[in-house]
Parts: C-alpha cells; structure tokens; sequence
C-alpha cells in the first residue's frame, strides 16, 4: 500500500473534494492499474448495491476476484462485511481522517462512473486458469475405471 500523505493535506484536499472519483480512492491502495481496476469495481458494486453480497456481483470478474478485493476493502477498514454482505463503515483510524472525508465525500457524490473508461489501462480480461482440474478430467476422475 502506497498512500501519499501529502496529497491528502489539507490544501490538495480541497481541490479534490471538488470532484472526487474512484480511480484517486483506488489509486490510494494499489499503484498496479489492473489492481486499482479491480479495486475500484469492488467499490463502485457496493456504492450501487449497497449492502452487496457476492451472489450479487457480477460476471465481469471471477467470484473468487470479487472476495478478495471486497476483504482487502474490510482489511483496510473502508468496508465492514456483517451478515455475509459488504457495506461501507464509517470508522477511520486517526492517520486516515482526510483520506476518510474524501471517501465520504465521494460516497456522497453520485456521478455515473464507469471503471473501464477510468482505468483504460488495466487489463480487464479474465486470467487463464492456473491449476485444477479441467472439465473433461473432472467428468472421467467420477466414472470408474474400467480396468
């Protein structure tokens, strides 16, 4: 995590407060663009669907992508996730006041974003499978054998 204290004083914070976007808040976090993309579309489900369960995403990033953008939020104290669904939490440490009140105040802001036009960098496909079984092999690995 790369937080930048001093874009967060209180003069630059005045110039943000006036149009605050995702891509700052994810960029707080995450300097890797496609990090920051994912973080941001973590944010911007539980903005729109707020609380937000993972049934409830959708198929733009893989469910296990989902979970662990949605637990780092709840790791870094942005979310809280009670009763199996993500909502956003009002408490902040005191090193992360101002930070605090630019979330606030996006949170309040309702602007249309759009991720994929604020990251055009990112890589938004999904990743090739890494391990596991594939299907043909999950199929064969339940008939017997017929030796």
């Amino acid at each position: 995590m790369a937080i930048k204290y001093w874009e967060f004083e209180d003069a630059p914070l005045r110039e943000k407060l006036k149009s605050p976007n995702v891509r700052e808040l994810a960029k707080i976090y995450f300097e890797n663009e496609t990090r920051a993309y994912r973080f941001a579309k973590a944010l911007l489900e539980v903005k729109k669907k707020q609380p937000l369960r993972l049934k409830d995403c959708d198929a733009s990033l893989p469910i296990a992508t989902w979970k662990r953008y949605l637990d780092y939020g709840v790791n870094v104290g942005m979310l809280k996730h009670e009763e199996s669904a993500y909502s956003f939490t009002d408490r902040y440490s005191k090193p992360f006041k101002n930070i605090a009140l630019y979330i606030k105040a996006w949170m309040d802001h309702n602007d249309g974003e759009d991720a994929d036009v604020l990251f055009a960098n990112a890589n938004t496909g999904r990743q090739a499978k890494r391990g596991g079984r594939n299907s043909g092999e999950a199929e064969s690995a339940t008939e017997p054998s017929p030796i």
